[in-house]
């Protein structure tokens, strides 16, 4: 999204048509500005009228096309500007493929699945543009803030109705439900054999596969190891039953790429429940966002990862399997239904709690937060402003008394020989993010 701080209600906008000419356009760019011919709009003319698509732009000659973003509604929000269209330019092909419902407010591409609102948001006159009351549009514009945030939700999602399921998400939401569903049985078959393989597991699978493997060696790269201690952490978060290692990975990286935007594939503006796991349970919805997974090449040429993803499942019901036959029931209550319940939410509260509670030291313009308790239970990933301030790092928590056990175990890893290429932000990189007398806070 392209943000506009600068602008204020004295400002004159302008509604733009967009007339597209038939080219075609590469995978994952935006059309050219050069190539398109700009109409000024009437602006008396209906937003129902609309042939085509819509940029709104305030004392400009030369409209600029905005990164596409797809919306629910058509509604003008007054914190940014936008043109709200759906991201059909991951789909090679040309502009005379498009069709505009409207009626219905619909875009869509002829061969496409997927049909994208079409929708212009602006800031100030908004009345201007589609002859509404301006006071009445910031009225509909006061959004449910989160308990104990200033986080809005400004566009809430229910997953769970209203839609169709496809097997997927049924067997997605079947694990989840069925792990805690054995957490019940957890305070009748208690002992602390059971009790302390849990804890071991919660080390195994939680610190060394999933926030120091899948996070931070896989997903950033901010370190290298041996191919075999690569593949053994990266077994270990199999482990966690989170999902395989190609897929965990692509949809973190999109979640950086689009961080706090409609294309986010978890952001707490569309609900805390969604961003914390609801959202686990619309894969279409990621796909809609941000395509069929195609930034994780690097995992996808290499053998062990493909065969991760295609045997996923065997490997922690079988390890469920040896749990029983080793301790019976309670070793199978607490070493896969606890400890996987445990940090299945620890992970979550990463991606929710972190983008909600805290503090911002650095300048991300999203709304990633430091939060300590979220740090200690999972082992560092809650100084989560600084890791989306230096993605890279392989330490997130950069002052002395922020507690980061990944980074001591990195560190160790790295005085032994076994970690190298340890990446770490430099002075010069703080310094463009920290915040300055012309930076806002999100």
């Amino acid at each position: 999204l392209t943000h506009f701080p600068t602008a204020t209600p004295q400002h004159k906008w302008f509604v733009w048509l967009v007339t597209c000419k038939s080219q075609s356009t590469s995978p994952h760019k935006n059309p050219n500005p050069k190539s398109l011919h700009h109409l000024k709009q009437n602006k008396t003319q209906p937003f129902n009228s609309l042939p085509s698509m819509a940029l709104i732009t305030y004392q400009s000659k030369n409209p600029i096309l905005h990164r596409f973003t797809t919306l629910h509604r058509p509604i003008p929000r007054l914190d940014r500007t936008v043109l709200g269209l759906g991201s059909f330019s991951h789909n090679a092909g040309s502009f005379k493929n498009l069709n505009f419902n409207p009626k219905t407010s619909k875009l869509s591409l002829k061969n496409n699945p997927f049909t994208y609102n079409l929708a212009v948001t602006a800031k100030a006159n908004a009345n201007a543009a589609f002859g509404e009351d301006l006071e009445a549009e910031e009225g509909a514009l006061k959004h449910r803030k989160i308990l104990l945030s200033q986080v809005e939700v400004k566009r809430e999602r229910n997953v769970i109705f209203g839609r169709k399921w496809n097997s997927l998400d049924i067997g997605t939401a079947g694990i989840v439900l069925a792990m805690h569903a054995l957490c019940l049985f957890a305070p009748f078959h208690f002992n602390w054999p059971a009790f302390w393989v849990a804890v071991a597991l919660y080390f195994v699978t939680g610190l060394f596969g999933v926030t120091l493997s899948f996070h931070r060696n896989l997903s950033h790269r901010s370190f290298k190891l041996p191919k075999w201690l690569e593949y053994f952490f990266a077994y270990c978060g199999v482990l966690a039953l989170q999902g395989n290692p190609i897929d965990w990975v692509s949809t973190h990286r999109y979640h950086h790429q689009f961080c706090d935007s409609d294309r986010d594939p978890h952001s707490p503006t569309e609900g805390f429940w969604f961003s914390h796991m609801s959202w686990l349970f619309d894969t279409n919805s990621v796909i809609e966002r941000c395509g069929e997974p195609n930034n994780v090449g690097d995992l996808e040429k290499q053998p062990f990862y493909r065969f991760l993803r295609s045997t996923y499942l065997v490997h922690p019901f079988a390890l469920g399997a040896l749990l029983y036959a080793a301790g019976g029931f309670p070793f199978l209550v607490w070493g896969m239904g606890v400890r996987i319940v445990w940090v299945y939410h620890i992970t979550w509260f990463v991606n929710s709690a972190c983008h909600v509670w805290g503090n911002q030291a650095w300048n991300t313009r999203d709304l990633s937060r430091n939060n300590w308790w979220v740090a200690l239970l999972a082992f560092g990933e809650g100084w989560h402003n600084n890791h989306h301030a230096f993605e890279y790092s392989a330490r997130h928590g950069l002052e002395w008394w922020q507690l980061d056990m990944t980074w001591y175990v990195v560190r160790f890893l790295q005085a032994i020989g076994l970690a190298t290429d340890v990446k770490l932000p430099t002075e010069s990189q703080k310094q463009r993010m920290a915040f300055n007398s012309d930076s806002i806070a999100t």
